[in-house]
C-alpha cells in the first residue's frame, strides 16, 4: 500500500524538484562554470569501444520504462566483464576510479533530493581532468550501474526472498504494475535515454575524426569544437535527470514519485538535447563529407599517377580503372556468357566503350555489326583486339529490380566483354573519366594499346565512318585514311546499303533527300523523276529522313512505300546511323584541326548538317565524284525549270548544268542552322520536359543569323 504523504511534503518536494531540474537562468553563465572545470591532462582515451557496449545495453530504450526497468540493463554487469575478454579491459581500469567516483557523486545527491545544477557541477569537477567525450561517456557507464543495481533487485524479487529483503531495506515499492499514473513519465524517461543515446554517440564519433587526419581549422571543425562543451554539459544535465528518476524509486511513495519529475520536464529536456543533437549531427555529416572529399583527392591522384605511368602490359592500367581487386572477377564475355578476369585482355588493343547506362539500342545492333566484321577473321590483325562496355551510372538514383534486367537485357545484345555490374567502377574512376577523358552524355570509345597507352580518347567516330578498315584505331591512322578520301555519295553511304553501291557500279545518278515536309518530298520525287527521263539519266532515289525525328520519319517512310515515291530504309537504325556517320565525320575533322575555312570536305559535312537542321526538304544528286545540292525550294525550282537548262544539260551533262542553275537562282539572303549534340558552358545538364517530365537532351545551335 502506498504511503500518504502531508500535502505540505508533497508541495516542497514538488518545489524541490522544478529546481532540481530547471534551476539555470542563464546559458552563458552556466556554461562559463562549466568551462572552468575543465582541465584536461592531455591523455589520449579511446572510449568508443566502452561506447558501443553501453550502446548495444540500452538498445531498448524505446520502449515504455516500465518493461526498461525490467529488461534494459538485464545483465549489464555480465556484459562489462564479458568486454574484458573482448579488448576492452584497458580502457576499463583507466577509468574505473572515475566511473566508481562518478557512481557514487550522483547516487549521494539524488538520494537526497540534490539540485541538478550542483550535481552536474560536481560531475564536472570530478571528470576536470578528461577529455569531453570521456566525460560524457563515463557519466553515462555511472547511470547504467545505478539503473543496473535497480533492476536487478527488482527482477528478481518474486522469487528470490532475499532480494525481497534487499527491495524492503531499499524502501523498493511492492508492486510497479499497477503504478498507471507512472506510464507517461516513464515514456518520457525513455525518450530523455535515447536523446541522450544519440548525442553521446554523435559527441564519440566528432573524438573519432581526428584520427582521419582532419584538421580542426576548417570551418565544420571549429563549428563543431564551439558547440561540443554544450553538448556535453546538457548531455550529462539530462544523465543526472534520469538518475534521479531511477534512484528515488528506491526511496519514495508512489504517490511522492508521481509529484517529483514531471513529464513534461523529461520531455522538455529530451527535445533541448534532440535540438542539439540535430545541429551537431549536421556538422558531423559535413566533417565526414570533407573527410570523404579529401580520401576522394587523394585516391584520384593516385589513380591519375598509376594510369599515366607507363607500363609494360595493359593489365594494370585496365585493373587500376576498371576494379583493382582480386576478390571477384570483375568482366563479362558477351560471347561465353561467362565471367573473366582482366588478364584476358592482356597484350591486346582494347577499346572501352564507355556509354550512359541508358544507351541507344541502334547504337549497340550497329556497334555490334562493326564488332563482329572485324572479328569474323581470327587471321587479321583487326580480330586482335577486344572491346569493354563501362556503362556509367548515376549514383544518386537508387538501384531496383527494373534496372537490374535492363542492365542484363542490355548485355544479352553485346558479344563482347562489358563490367559485370556497373557498382563496380568506382566514383574515382569515373571522375577520371569525366574529367581526362571528357565523357559527358555521349557515347566514346577510349583506345589502349597493347602496353595500356591511350591511342586514341574516341575512336567510335573512326568506327561509324570506317568500319574496321579504321584498326588499329589510332589518331596516326585517322589521319591517314582521311587523306585517302575524297567527298562523294560512295563516301557518304559508305556500305550502310549495299544495294546502292549495286547502283554507283552500274553508273547510276543517286539522289539522297531528307526532311519531314511530305508535300514538299510528293512534289519533289515526282518532278526529279520527270526531268531524270527528260534529261535521259538513271536516277535512283533514297529517303534518308532527318536526325532525331524518328516517328515523323515512320509515317513519312510509310507513305512513301504506299505510294511508291522513291527507295526507303525501312530500318530506322540505318537512318540513325546516316546522320550519326556525318556527325561522327565532323567531331573527327575538328579533332584535326579542321574548318570551314580552311578544310572543303569540312565544308560540305556542315553543309549537310545545315540541310538537317530544316524540316522544308533537301536534295543531293551525285555520280562519280560530281555532286549538286540545295535546299528544298531551290530545288525544287531548278527540277521545275528544267527546260530553262536543258540544252546545257545535254552539252555541260546533268551535274554541271544544275550546279550552274543554282548558282543563278542563289540569293545572298538566307539563314542556315544546325542543332549539334553537345555540352557549353556552365548550361544546368539537368533539365526536365515541362510537358512529360522526361529528361531533355542539352544541345549546341549554331546560326549563321538570328530570323
Amino acid at each position: 500500500m502506498a504511503a500518504i504523504v502531508p500535502a505540505g511534503s508533497a508541495r516542497m518536494q514538488q518545489a524541490r524538484c522544478d529546481s532540481y531540474l530547471f534551476s539555470v537562468s542563464d546559458d552563458n553563465v552556466m556554461m562559463n562554470q562549466i568551462l572552468s572545470t575543465h582541465s584536461p591532462d592531455n591523455r589520449e582515451f579511446h572510449v568508443q569501444p566502452l561506447f558501443l557496449i553501453i550502446e548495444d545495453v540500452m538498445h531498448h530504450a524505446n520502449a515504455p520504462l516500465s518493461s526498461i526497468l525490467s529488461t534494459t540493463l538485464q545483465g549489464t554487469h555480465a556484459q562489462l566483464e564479458g568486454s574484458l575478454h573482448n579488448g576492452y579491459s584497458d580502457i576499463l581500469k583507466l577509468l574505473a576510479h572515475a566511473i566508481k567516483k562518478s557512481c557514487c557523486e550522483i547516487t549521494c545527491k539524488c538520494s537526497g533530493g540534490g539540485d541538478a545544477q550542483a550535481t552536474t557541477v560536481a560531475l564536472f569537477n570530478t571528470l576536470s581532468i578528461y577529455p569531453w567525450d570521456v566525460k560524457v561517456v563515463v557519466a553515462l557507464v555511472a547511470f547504467v550501474m545505478i539503473h543496473d543495481e535497480f533492476c536487478q533487485v527488482a527482477q528478481l524479487c518474486p522469487t528470490y526472498p532475499l532480494a525481497k529483503s534487499v527491495a524492503h531495506l531499499k524502501q523498493l515499492p511492492d508492486k510497479m504494475e499497477p503504478a498507471e499514473s507512472l506510464e507517461p513519465k516513464f515514456e518520457s524517461l525513455g525518450k530523455l535515454v535515447k536523446a541522450v543515446l544519440d548525442l553521446t554517440k554523435c559527441i564519440v564519433e566528432f573524438k573519432s575524426l581526428l584520427s582521419q587526419s582532419i584538421s580542426l581549422d576548417i570551418p565544420e571543425m571549429v563549428t563543431a569544437t564551439a558547440r561540443i562543451p554544450v553538448a556535453v554539459y546538457w548531455t550529462i544535465r539530462s544523465i543526472v535527470a534520469c538518475a534521479f528518476v531511477v534512484t528515488n524509486l528506491t526511496g519514495i511513495s508512489h504517490e511522492c514519485l508521481a509529484l517529483t519529475t514531471e513529464a513534461w520536464e523529461l520531455n522538455s529536456l529530451a527535445h533541448k538535447v534532440n535540438n542539439i543533437h540535430s545541429h551537431l549531427n549536421k556538422q558531423l555529416s559535413l566533417c565526414h563529407h570533407h573527410i570523404d572529399m579529401m580520401k576522394n583527392d587523394e585516391a584520384y591522384k593516385t589513380l591519375v599517377r598509376m594510369l599515366e605511368t607507363p607500363h609494360i602490359d595493359n593489365t594494370k592500367f585496365l585493373k587500376a580503372l576498371i576494379y583493382p581487386k582480386d576478390d571477384q572477377l570483375p568482366l563479362y564475355d558477351g560471347y561465353t556468357r561467362r565471367r573473366v578476369s582482366i588478364e584476358t585482355l592482356r597484350r591486346k588493343i582494347v577499346l572501352l566503350f564507355i556509354t550512359e547506362f541508358d544507351i541507344l539500342q541502334e547504337e549497340i545492333i550497329l556497334f555490334g555489326e562493326k564488332y563482329k566484321e572485324a572479328k569474323q577473321n581470327p587471321s587479321r590483325a583487326e580480330s586482335h583486339f577486344e572491346v569493354v562496355w563501362l556503362p556509367i551510372t548515376d549514383r544518386s538514383v537508387p538501384w531496383n529490380e527494373e534496372k537490374q534486367l535492363q542492365f542484363y537485357n542490355t548485355q544479352d545484345l553485346m558479344p563482347w566483354q562489358s563490367l559485370h555490374h556497373p557498382s563496380m567502377l568506382d566514383p574515382v574512376a569515373i571522375k577520371y573519366i569525366k574529367d581526362k577523358w571528357h565523357f559527358t552524355k555521349k557515347s566514346i570509345a577510349v583506345v589502349l594499346d597493347q602496353q595500356g597507352k591511350v591511342v586514341n580518347l574516341n575512336a567510335l567516330h573512326m568506327m561509324w565512318i570506317w568500319g574496321n578498315l579504321a584498326y588499329p584505331f589510332t589518331s596516326l591512322k585517322e589521319e591517314q585514311l582521311w587523306n585517302e578520301e575524297s567527298w562523294n555519295i560512295e563516301f557518304l553511304v559508305n556500305r550502310i546499303d549495299t544495294n546502292i553501291f549495286k547502283w554507283i557500279n552500274e553508273g547510276k545518278y543517286i539522289c539522297l533527300y531528307g526532311g519531314v515536309d511530305i508535300d514538299w518530298i510528293r512534289k519533289f520525287t515526282v518532278t526529279a523523276n520527270t526531268v531524270a527521263w527528260a534529261a535521259g539519266i538513271q536516277l535512283k532515289m533514297i529517303y534518308v529522313g532527318k536526325s532525331n525525328s524518328r516517328d515523323k520519319i515512320q509515317k513519312i517512310t510509310t507513305t512513301i512505300v504506299a505510294k511508291n515515291l522513291s527507295y526507303v530504309w525501312r530500318d530506322l537504325t540505318l537512318i540513325w546511323f546516316f546522320w550519326s556517320r556525318i556527325e561522327s565525320m565532323w567531331h573527327s575533322r575538328v579533332q584535326h584541326g579542321k574548318s570551314v575555312e580552311n578544310d572543303q570536305i569540312m565544308k560540305e559535312i556542315m553543309t549537310m548538317l545545315y540541310f538537317d537542321g530544316d524540316d522544308q526538304g533537301w536534295a543531293v544528286i551525285g555520280q562519280g565524284m560530281e555532286m549538286a545540292k540545295a535546299k528544298g525550294e531551290m530545288f525544287l525550282k531548278s527540277l521545275s525549270e528544267f527546260d530553262e537548262w536543258k540544252h546545257d544539260s545535254d552539252e555541260k551533262g546533268f551535274l554541271p548544268a544544275l550546279n550552274d542553275y543554282f548558282k543563278k537562282l542563289y540569293t545572298p539572303h538566307h539563314c542556315h542552322r544546325f542543332t549539334f549534340p553537345g555540352s557549353t558552358g556552365s548550361v544546368h545538364d539537368n533539365v526536365v520536359c515541362a510537358e512529360c517530365g522526361r529528361p531533355m537532351e542539352k544541345s549546341t545551335m549554331y546560326t549563321c543569323c538570328t530570323d
